[in-house]
């Protein structure tokens, strides 16, 4: 009876063992790094979003991005010759507001913390949002800016429409 007892209870821990075991995880395709273009790309497409990238000039790398809310341009600047390993990205775009002048954009720029406002060479107002990157970023780190930009969208809007009229 003894041994019938004993053999139950070392089943019963190998089954408990093999429960408390985790699963193993779903294979990574490899870290996420937001100084990498195609890393952004991605991480938009998990955003309902597309972005691809226009051009590379020198240690900049040009990206156009849709959304379903509007397009918008986006910039890794200090990339290496391979347009990788970045060091800032710009968040930026124009909007068609008329009646917005220098003293405007210096009153929007006044009351923001994130989002810089300017005018463009052809007069346009546009507003921008900036943040250095490093390898340590997380996607929900970088989902984090995403959502800063869209802020910056959001009230840089609402400015256009209360001075452009």
């Amino acid at each position: 009876m003894r041994i019938a007892t004993l053999a139950a209870v070392v089943a019963a821990l190998a089954v408990a063992a093999h429960a408390a075991t985790p699963a193993k995880a779903p294979a990574k395709s490899g870290p996420f790094d937001l100084r990498d273009p195609t890393a952004l790309i991605s991480l938009l497409k998990t955003m309902d979003a597309k972005a691809e990238i226009a051009r590379t000039e020198a240690t900049v790398v040009f990206l156009n991005v849709t959304t379903p809310g509007g397009d918008f341009g986006a910039q890794y600047v200090d990339c290496d010759p391979k347009g990788k390993a970045c060091r800032a990205l710009v968040f930026s775009t124009a909007f068609s507001a008329k009646g917005v002048n220098l003293s405007k954009i210096n009153e929007f720029n006044k009351g923001q913390v994130a989002c810089r406002a300017f005018l463009a060479d052809d007069g346009k107002p546009n507003v921008a949002y900036a943040t250095l990157v490093n390898l340590r970023m997380t996607a929900e780190e970088a989902k984090q800016h995403v959502g800063v930009w869209q802020g910056c969208l959001a009230s840089f809007g609402s400015f256009t429409k209360t001075v452009g009229g």
